[in-house]
Formats: structure tokens, C-alpha cells, sequence
């Protein structure tokens, strides 16, 4: 009787372990009978279906013709699916895949195909996220390396460290200019197969150094020529739009630069820029949030919004339910009496019209608010006030950072920074021969009782259909994310997953759905010594200068980008 057979799925495989003798030979042999010769595959993979994936991976060392079968991708789909329920990797931020064309490692030349996925290599990735398991390595952006102050750097005006390097991904794109001033800022553009390309954003006022202030991305689906379009924020008010080539970032250029009339609080600083081509939406530091319209490329400002009660940091995520509609989530830090810090978000819906009215293109249409402390109106009963206490218990001396994905909102306390006089530490006199800067004062980090520094606060954002007759969005606190030792410098969220950076540059990662986290580095604390040695710095070492520089960290669904006084370093997931 044949043996019936089905075609498993595209994978390297080994020859089948099958004793069998030619025929007519006077050699011929009785076939000694065992599992693998007296049960077809397609059982033998059903009973591999009830195992789990550690014992798979197990079985693969029995002998060929099961690892042969252990590694049937359809085995690896459903385990995959079971563990992680989403039929594609976490994180994935924007639009742009992966610059190979494929969504996960390439197979085989031989089995090759668009449309088959490494389900076993998927879930060994997400398995590495879970756990922390992961590569580190520097990357080299042609920058310089952030940690040293220009003397007219060393804080804004409300006490926060002012350098930082700015960060996106597109693909295998990394993306990151520095703040630090210039004449002409730079933007970097580092690929690891066409290596460092730099792009100049220079400003039409060069009477003072300028800097970069904000990077946003177009999250349209690109072009069939693979650019997409980059906006750069200068502090003179001024941005920049660029045509970027994620393929070949060489052919990359500078599309247009709009100069605003007057220098005035809604464009200088702009913070944060979000873009969805065809409408930029930019928040200054005094927050104002301003609509443009960058249609026929031209840059039309539409509207402008101001509030009064919200404030940095904050986050920003825009979207486009339909194309002539575009919904932007707002999260931020909200005062709570007498001088604590709380978070709030705010949907606005933004409507396009193709009228050829200015002042009908590109305008707010409806707005919602909802804070994480609220007091409710009228009578207060037990159990309103016992939520009010739960609350009130929760607010914060600082916010070190806030970040949304229009689901979930993370709330990163702070320390507050006290700056000691000088005299409490005299500065060295330096001769003119001396080359290096004077140390900027020693900042030190008070813990406050209102809070624990190094539990992350996590709130459901809920934003019901606008048509519901109960459409009030509320704001619910979901638990506290314990394991991250010291306070946070910044945070990074996205699809239910968040990856916070702390000041002595530790790395951790959470999954937000289900509440848990696991460390990715515990801090690398670390510079070059004399002679190029590495040296181990305390926490009180590295302190003084960690403050001088904003943390940054981004990532996608393979990696974590972050970048501190140690650099910019890239840890992998896909080892």
C-alpha cells in the first residue's frame, strides 16, 4: 500500500528516515518496525500538536525525520497564535516594513515565498521579548557622542535638561538628529546596508545658533518610488520637509521650508509634531497646538488651540479613521492642588474639506477630556469618596514622562532635580590651555513620599463612538508596573507594549495586556577611561551627567533604539 503524502510547508527539509531495500536485490532485509516508520506524517503531527513549545523544540533532537516534522510551520502558527494571539509581531509602529521586502527572517533560497512567515522564528522573537533575551551594539550616526554641554545649553527654563537626540524608525531606517546648537543642524539617516547619509536643515535666520526641537514622520503609506517625508522643527519657529528614501537614503532631499511671519508661543518652541499627510499638527512648549494643511505642497496653517491647564510632557498619536477624517490623541500632565502632577488625555477629531475656503480646511470638529483625577459633581457618597482617596493617593511631586498609544496611558513619576548652590561645590579655575568646559553644577535626585520613583502608573484610555448616547470617556486606572529601579528619563508606547529607559540607563519592556515586564539591561554605566579601558561608574558618578542629557528610546517590532550619555545603541530581538 503508498503511503499517502502531503505537502508540509515551505522549510528546509532533510531527507525522510526511511529503510527500505531495492528491488530484486539478494540483500534485502526485514524493516525493524518503529514510530517513525509505522505512522504516517500527517499523524505523527497530530500527536506533536499536543506538545508544547519547549517540548518541541525538545523532540527536534530525537533524530532527523522528527526534527524534520518538529519544524512544520503550521505546528508553529498555532502555537504561535495560542501564546500570543495576534497573527503578526508586536510593536509595530507606522507603516513601513521591513527594507528586505519580508515581514520576518528570509527561508531558503529553494523554499522562498512572499507570502509564507516563520511562524517558529516569530515566536522566538516575541519569546525574546518576554523575556529580555536580546543583542546590544552602538550605532554610529555621525552626531557626536551627547553628554557635553555647549556653555548657553545647560537647562530651559524650567529646569529640565535640554539636550537630547532625537529618534525614528522606517524600517531598517534609523533616523536621529541631535538638539545640541548649530548654524545648520544635521539629520542622520543610518542604514546598516547603505550606511550614514546626512541632511542639512538649516534656517533663513543665521544671526544665532539654531537646533532641532522636534522630527515627526509621515504615516501615509509611501510612494511607489519608496520616500516618505520627514518634518524638522527648529527652535527659530521654522520647519523643514524632506523627501526620504528608506531604500536608498542617499537619493534623500529637502522638499520645502516654511517660515512663519512672526516669531511668536505657537511656533517657537514647537515639542512634538505629529504628521499624516496631508495634516501636520505641531505642539509648542506653552502649548498650542497648530493645524496645517500641506496639500499641493504648500503649508497652509488651518487653526490654532491653546490650554491653559495642560502641560509637558506629553504624547501625541494621530490617525486617520477615514480619508477625510483624522482623530488625535492627546495624553499629558495635569496640576492637582497644591503643587502635585497628575495625567489627562483629549481626543480631537479633525475634519478635512475640500472646500476652497482656508479656514474650512483641516479644523478641529469635536473634542473630548477625561483626567485621571477628577472630582465628581454634586453629593459625594462612601463610594465616591473612597475612589477620590484612591486617586488623590496616586498624584506625583514631577512627571518625568507621559506616553499614549490611544489605548493605554503610561505616567512615569519623577524626582524632583534640587541644583545646589555653587558654593556648595566650587568650581576649579581653568587656564585658557585647559580644552575642557567647567563641570556644570551637581544635580541630585530627592525622593518625594507622595510616590514610589520606580513604579510606572498605567491607566485604560476608553473613547467610546462619539454616537453613543453614553459617550463620556473616561480615564481608568489599571495598575502599577513595579521592577524598574530608579527614576525613569523616558518612555516609548506602542501596541500594547512600552519600553522605558531609565536614568541610569536601564532598560526595561512591558506588556501592558497582560501587566508584566522583564528587564532588558539593568544599566550599562560605563565610559572610556585613559587609555580606552571601560570604566564602572557608581550611580553618584554617573548622575551629574545623566541629568545634562534627555533620555530617548524608541522601537519597533524588533528592536529598542535608545540613546543617553552612553550614545545611541541598538538592542536586537531577532537573535
Amino acid at each position: 500500500m503508498e503511503r499517502s503524502k502531503r505537502p508540509l510547508s515551505p522549510a528546509p527539509l532533510p531527507p525522510p528516515k526511511r529503510l527500505h531495500s531495492p528491488g530484486g536485490s539478494h540483500h534485502s532485509q526485514e524493516t525493524q518496525s518503529t514510530f517513525d516508520n509505522l505512522l504516517y506524517d500527517e499523524l505523527i503531527l497530530v500527536i506533536f500538536s499536543y506538545l508544547s513549545w519547549f517540548d518541541l523544540c525538545a523532540v527536534q533532537r530525537t533524530n532527523r525525520n522528527w526534527a524534520r516534522l518538529a519544524l512544520d510551520n503550521q505546528l508553529w502558527k498555532n502555537l504561535y497564535l495560542s501564546e500570543y494571539g495576534r497573527p503578526r509581531l508586536r510593536g509595530v509602529r507606522g507603516f513601513i516594513g521591513r527594507a528586505d521586502g519580508r515581514e520576518v527572517r528570509p527561508l531558503p533560497e529553494r523554499a522562498r515565498s512572499d507570502n509564507v512567515k516563520d511562524w517558529k522564528w516569530m515566536f522566538r522573537i516575541s519569546s525574546n521579548w518576554r523575556t529580555g533575551r536580546c543583542s546590544v551594539e552602538n550605532l554610529h550616526t555621525g552626531l557626536g557622542h551627547p553628554g557635553v554641554l555647549l556653555p548657553q545649553t545647560t537647562g530651559n527654563a524650567r529646569g529640565l535638561p535640554d539636550e537630547q537626540t532625537f529618534l525614528l524608525l522606517a524600517g531598517s531606517l534609523t533616523i536621529s538628529a541631535s538638539s545640541r546648537p548649530s548654524t545648520a543642524p544635521r539629520i542622520s539617516l543610518a542604514s546598516s546596508a547603505h550606511g550614514t547619509h546626512t541632511l542639512r536643515s538649516p534656517s533663513t535666520r543665521v544671526s544665532d545658533p539654531i537646533r532641532i526641537t522636534a522630527l515627526a514622520l509621515d504615516q501615509s503609506p509611501p510612494s511607489a518610488t519608496h520616500r516618505i517625508r520627514l518634518i524638522s522643527c527648529l527652535s527659530t519657529g521654522e520647519f523643514s520637509i524632506f523627501n526620504v528614501d528608506h531604500h536608498t537614503p542617499a537619493h534623500s532631499s529637502r522638499l520645502l521650508t516654511y517660515v512663519p511671519t512672526t516669531r511668536s508661543a505657537r511656533t517657537a518652541p514647537i515639542i512634538q509634531a505629529v504628521y499624516h499627510h496631508p495634516l501636520l499638527v505641531t505642539l509648542s512648549q506653552t502649548f498650542h497646538l497648530s493645524l496645517y494643511d500641506l496639500s499641493d505642497d504648500n503649508v497652509v496653517h488651518t487653526q490654532t488651540l491653546t490650554s491653559f491647564t495642560s502641560h509637558p510632557p506629553s504624547s501625541l498619536v494621530l490617525s486617520a479613521p477615514s480619508p477625510s477624517t483624522y482623530k488625535l490623541v492627546l495624553a499629558y500632565a495635569i496640576p492637582v492642588y497644591p503643587s502635585h502632577w497628575s495625567v489627562g488625555a483629549t481626543e480631537l477629531l479633525i475634519s478635512s474639506s475640500t472646500s476652497a475656503d482656508v479656514d474650512a480646511r483641516m479644523t478641529v470638529s469635536a473634542s473630548r477630556t477625561t483626567r485621571a483625577i477628577d472630582l465628581p459633581q454634586g453629593w459625594i457618597d462612601e463610594h465616591k469618596l473612597r475612589l477620590i482617596r484612591e486617586q488623590w493617593a496616586r498624584k506625583v511631586a514631577c512627571v518625568a514622562d507621559t506616553q499614549t498609544d490611544g489605548k493605554w496611558v503610561v505616567l512615569a513619576p519623577g524626582d524632583p532635580l534640587h541644583a545646589p548652590s555653587r558654593s556648595a561645590s566650587p568650581t576649579p579655575s581653568f587656564s585658557s590651555e585647559s580644552a575642557s568646559p567647567p563641570p556644570s553644577p551637581r544635580l541630585a535626585y530627592t525622593s518625594s513620599s507622595m510616590h514610589t520613583a520606580s513604579a510606572l502608573q498605567l491607566y485604560r484610555l476608553y473613547l467610546p463612538a462619539s454616537s453613543s448616547p453614553t459617550a463620556v470617556p473616561k480615564l481608568t486606572f489599571v495598575r502599577s508596573l513595579y521592577g524598574q529601579i530608579g527614576p525613569v528619563s523616558a518612555l516609548a508606547l506602542a501596541d500594547g507594549r512600552c519600553v522605558s529607559l531609565g536614568v541610569n540607563g536601564s532598560i526595561w519592556v512591558w506588556d501592558l495586556e497582560g501587566g508584566t515586564g522583564a528587564e532588558v539591561s539593568g544599566g550599562v554605566e560605563v565610559e572610556d577611561g585613559e587609555e580606552g579601558e571601560r570604566v564602572v561608574l557608581s550611580e553618584e558618578e554617573r548622575l551629574p551627567s545623566a541629568t545634562a542629557v534627555k533620555g530617548t528610546v524608541v522601537f519597533d517590532e524588533r528592536r529598542i533604539i535608545s540613546s543617553d550619555i552612553d550614545g545611541v545603541r541598538v538592542w536586537r530581538f531577532d537573535v
